[in-house]
């Protein structure tokens, strides 16, 4: 049985209407780059700072620190507005996951290429919160670690919060490939990739995975994530 399972949040356990997307091109494509498509699809997932300077890279440009911070500042802004006028929700079935989950026992701990600025105003406004009173068991991000996805830093981070010792007692799961490729590279015994993001099944394949899902949602029904007979 699994004992913690390691969330993504935008595109995976919050519907934010694809506004990261938006936001990540705008902030990038103001520096005078294009961003292609199938690019923008391999950074999303990774720390947005990363994920700035490889894109404006990518597009021809040289990604300076100042250019980078001036992309990251963009990008939060076009975030929390985007957040004012359309408030991100809890994708469909989620919350009653996340409960069922924690009422098995299985510690619950979102992980996101987010840093706190935009993180936990995201969090807050949906109501989620960690500790006592709270739905959620530990919170990582992009600030707390040296590297993003896929580095494992995020999954082992949480793994500390939430006291778990034992990788292969860990699910991971999200949206993208590189939260897949995070979830195989911190040695998780379980790495599921949900369709609630931009990516097909299709997406998916050749990349490591135990699971192609629909929704986080379908988690509890995994024979790893039910009760012990």
């Amino acid at each position: 049985m699994i004992e913690l399972a390691a969330l993504d949040m935008a595109g995976t356990t919050v519907d934010e209407a694809g506004a990261v997307y938006r936001a990540l091109r705008t902030a990038v494509e103001r520096t005078g780059v294009t961003v292609a498509e199938t690019d923008l699809q391999t950074w999303m997932g990774t720390d947005k700072r990363e994920a700035i300077a490889a894109l404006i890279r990518l597009g021809g440009g040289t990604p300076t620190p100042e250019l980078v911070e001036e992309g990251y500042a963009a990008f939060a802004a076009y975030l929390r507005e985007a957040y004012r006028t359309s408030p991100p929700q809890a994708i469909a079935g989620v919350e009653a996951a996340l409960a069922e989950l924690r009422r098995r026992g299985i510690k619950v701990a979102l992980t996101t290429g987010f840093s706190d600025d935009v993180a936990y105003p995201l969090l807050e406004s949906l109501g989620w919160s960690v500790g006592e009173g709270g739905n959620l068991d530990a919170v990582v991000t992009s600030d707390e670690v040296p590297r993003g996805r896929p580095a494992p830093h995020m999954i082992h981070r949480a793994m500390e919060k939430t006291g778990v010792i034992d990788t292969r007692r860990v699910l991971v799961a999200g949206d993208t490939v590189v939260d897949a490729e995070a979830g195989a590279n911190a040695g998780a015994g379980v790495v599921v990739s949900v369709l609630t993001g931009e990516l097909s099944r299709a997406d998916f394949e050749g990349h490591p995975h135990t699971y192609v899902l629909d929704s986080v949602a379908d988690i509890p029904a995994l024979a790893e994530a039910r009760p012990a007979a």
